[in-house]
């Protein structure tokens, strides 16, 4: 049976718009797409006797990433905090990496511009790995969704 099947799936995602900062077309790009291929498909479990579909309010809070849990009518299940400290050098080097990134998009070479995008790749994949490192026990999230969530993230430490 799919995850769908029991409903432990996000149907609706808001991020913090005190947090969110319009940015590079490309970051937002990155954004819509992450939302999108999120809502799309995605295996969200919190523990507990919880039943989904659920909607997630996604905000940063004195250095803690919180996760807003809700029903699909929007009331509150459980909140989720997790310290930031341990994704903040990876969303550092990460970022560091897209601007190489979209940068050699414009002049390098294709094999250059591979290489540039599987460091990236790579970077996002640690940060998926601990997120749900982070989030065992909490909230259950299949690899797809939580990459999705990491780039989420990352967006969310944009700041004006």
């Amino acid at each position: 049976m799919t995850p769908h099947a029991h409903g432990q799936t996000l149907i609706d995602i808001q991020l913090d718009e005190r947090t969110v900062v319009r940015r590079r077309p490309e970051v937002e790009h990155e954004r819509a797409v992450a939302i999108y291929d999120l809502l799309e498909e995605n295996y969200f479990a919190p523990v507990g006797d919880f039943v989904g579909p659920y909607s997630l309010h996604l905000s940063l809070e004195e250095n803690r990433l919180l996760f807003d849990v809700r029903t699909r009518d929007d009331q509150p299940l459980c909140k989720i905090q997790l310290p930031l400290k341990p994704f903040q050098s990876l969303v550092k080097d990460y970022f560091m990496v897209c601007e190489t990134y979209y940068t050699a998009i414009k002049k390098a070479s294709p094999s250059k511009i591979e290489a540039i995008d599987m460091g990236r790749r790579s970077l996002h994949n640690e940060g998926s790995e601990l997120l749900r490192e982070r989030l065992a026990g909490k909230i259950d999230v299949d690899f797809d969704t939580a990459r999705r969530l990491f780039t989420l993230i990352c967006v969310l430490h944009i700041r004006g």
